[in-house]
């Protein structure tokens, strides 16, 4: 679960992210299925669902770890509904020390594992 907001502070979304440990694969990007959310929780949409569909034809996503997203998304669509969970407390307080560096890629980040 992020929770984005601009440099001023203001909230952007929520991004609940359904994925296994990161793998890029070259050409198709990162393993995940993503739930975004508005601020106020009122317009929740999935992310990246022809990603996923195309994952499972693949066979990438098997039908083990399918079954477990779909209990997942449940599990999150459920929180949101109920405002329990992460979306208990409304939009969080928490901001970065101002002082702190912007933190820097690797110069080989762009290289597949």
């Amino acid at each position: 679960m992020h929770c984005f907001q601009d440099t001023s502070g203001e909230p952007l979304r929520w991004y609940v992210n359904f994925e296994k440990p990161y793998l890029r694969r070259q050409g198709v990007g990162i393993d995940t299925l993503d739930l975004v959310v508005t601020p106020d929780l009122s317009g929740p949409h999935w992310k990246d669902r022809d990603e996923y569909a195309q994952l499972r034809r693949l066979g990438v996503i098997d039908d083990y770890l399918h079954r477990q997203v779909e209990r997942a998304k449940g599990r999150a669509i459920t929180m949101l509904d109920n405002r329990t969970g992460p979306f208990a407390g409304g939009w969080p307080a928490w901001a970065p020390d101002p002082a702190w560096p912007l933190p820097e890629l690797p110069a080989d980040a762009d290289v597949p594992d």
